[in-house]
């Protein structure tokens, strides 16, 4: 059965709308107008433990205010929602033990404490007996590389050290559910990374559900099989990211490293120039076609190296986002909450 499930959730809030200047803050002020925001439109999922699913869309999409309301931190105006078997906003003692919610620009850390204070106090909060917190202080560190820094006030940590210490601290009580909102903000590509395989292997060894937002598409094309992009408060794609890819991008590229430098109607023949700088081409070619052109490419040029990958990921995306491709055209869509299974 589905550990989470939502069915036709939305959001919406009243916000007022005042005119710039003066003249717009005194009507304000005598007669207030609004404007109705909706944040999140009649989105229905649901996800199978174990699963790791990624959670796309541009700013203001919609993300973190669905995150919210599954943690149950605001209420749905319309549409239910269900998280191991609990309402999430009844908030009750057994829901809150099962989950966690970390979000990449907020912090749970005390700021002039060393790590083990803040974890000490999380675990007097979750009732877990001391000898078994200090096991599992010692199995996360170890899993996330922080042990010499535990005793460091947080404000003396860089900022890759306080994520981690901030996984640490919302994972200690051990919950089966992982919302994470941005977990690798603002952190540097070996920060970013190891925090990644801290996930994947968190949730391998306690098969932990985990839904994941990020800006980061590497954090998402790491650790799910299973991405879900939202847009303008509307779920628009659930499934597979790699078949709407090949479905979105019927080409691949061929980049080419070449011994001399080549004209542009030199290479046409093999598939469309997108580039070429000095000795360098890029080709895009359609897949049908790759199997074909790709022996021609190397009897007819002179050729020192050559690589064939996709497009990148943020680059198909963005096309969606940009209304410039329907996500869902031709692509067959599984079943929203069909098991995918935990990454692996």
């Amino acid at each position: 059965m589905p550990i989470i499930v939502a069915e036709h959730l939305s959001k919406s809030y009243r916000a007022a709308a005042k005119e710039p200047g003066m003249l717009g803050t005194l009507r304000h002020f005598v007669r207030r107008r609004y404007r109705l925001i909706e944040a999140v439109r009649d989105v229905s999922f649901s996800i199978e433990p174990g699963e790791i699913v990624g959670f796309l869309g541009p700013n203001g999409a919609g993300k973190t205010t669905a995150l919210k309301m599954l943690s149950g931190l605001i209420h749905p105006t319309a549409g239910r929602c269900e998280v191991a078997g609990h309402t999430p906003f009844a908030r009750d003692s057994a829901f809150l033990r099962s989950i966690t919610l970390v979000m990449g620009q907020k912090q749970q850390l005390i700021w002039d404490l060393p790590v083990l204070d803040s974890l000490r106090i999380n675990a007097a909060v979750y009732d877990i007996p001391e000898a078994e917190a200090r096991r599992r202080v010692d199995e996360l560190a170890a899993m996330l590389g922080l042990t010499t820094q535990l005793t460091q006030p947080v404000r003396k940590l860089s900022l890759g050290e306080r994520m981690k210490a901030e996984l640490m601290a919302a994972l200690l009580h051990r919950p089966s559910i992982l919302f994470l909102d941005e977990p690798t903000l603002g952190l540097d590509v070996n920060a970013q990374a190891s925090v990644r395989e801290f996930l994947l292997s968190y949730n391998q060894r306690h098969g932990a559900t985990i839904l994941l937002t990020s800006h980061y598409k590497a954090d998402i094309t790491a650790l799910c099989r299973r991405e879900m992009l939202i847009d303008k408060g509307t779920l628009i794609y659930d499934g597979d990211l790699a078949a709407m890819i090949e479905r979105l991008a019927p080409c691949r590229e061929v980049r080419l490293d070449l011994r001399r430098a080549y004209a542009a109607e030199e290479l046409a023949p093999f598939g469309e120039v997108r580039t070429i700088e000095g000795r360098a081409a890029h080709l895009l070619v359609r897949r049908e076609d790759l199997t074909r052109v790709l022996p021609r490419i190397l009897s007819d040029l002179d050729v020192e190296d050559l690589t064939v990958g996709d497009p990148p990921v943020e680059q198909i995306i963005g096309q969606v986002f940009n209304g410039q491709a329907s996500a869902n055209a031709d692509v067959q869509t599984p079943t929203p909450g069909a098991a995918q299974g935990a990454a692996t």
